[in-house]
Formats: C-alpha cells, structure tokens, sequence
C-alpha cells in the first residue's frame, strides 16, 4: 500500500517551522518524512535505504533494487541532523566524520544529492 504523500505546501511549512525551531513532534515528522519524500523523488530507485528514526525511511538511487532483509546500502541518521542536511546547513562530510550519520555500502553516499530544500 502506497503511503500518503505530503503536498508541497504543508512540507514546505513543516520544514520552515522545524528549521525556525517551532515545531512540535508531529510537524517535526512531517518535515522530516516530507525531505525524504523530496530526496526520493529527485533520485528514484531503490540502491539506497535512507533511515530517520523513528519518522521514517525511504529507498531510493538508481541501482539493483534491495526487497528483503537488511539493504547492503544504508544511510542512518537523527531527525535534527537530516533536516541539516536535507537544507544544506550541514554538510555531508561533516556529518559523516562526526558520527551524526551512519552510511554503509558502496552507494551509501548522499553528498552529490544534497541538500534537496532551499527556503524560498
């Protein structure tokens, strides 16, 4: 079953107001799951398995198509830190030097692909 998507508008908003601080949990993971929505828009596929606990995940980056088990390419992270760098205050190197994400397999790398948000 295909899950609902975010229209443009409300992520928009969720985003403005999780970057602004003023957002509650559910705004927050709508923003949140509305990146990720954005960033598997631009890049389908399903090579890569993007994880936010506990908001969400998606598959995405062309490539061979992962159905079971755990994906050989894996990119995991915090709400705070993907909301960094799904808008580009935050750095992919940084984040990934520092901890904040965890990324493995060969395809498990997001720098070339971020960030998918600017405010406007």
């Amino acid at each position: 079953m295909a899950r609902a998507r975010i229209p443009q508008g409300q992520g928009d908003q969720a985003v403005a107001a999780a970057l602004a601080g003023d957002a509650d949990r559910p705004m927050t993971a709508t923003a949140v799951r509305y990146l990720l929505q954005v960033l598997a828009d631009r890049y389908p596929g399903g090579a890569v398995e993007v994880r936010v606990p506990p908001y969400g995940a998606v598959q995405c980056i062309e490539g061979l198509q992962h159905t079971r088990g755990t994906p050989p390419n894996v990119v995991e992270t915090d709400p705070a830190v993907w909301l960094q760098l799904a808008t580009g205050s935050r750095g992919w190197t940084d984040a990934l030097e520092s901890g904040a994400v965890r990324a493995s397999g060969s395809r498990a790398d997001l720098s070339g692909r971020l960030p998918v948000w600017r405010a406007s």
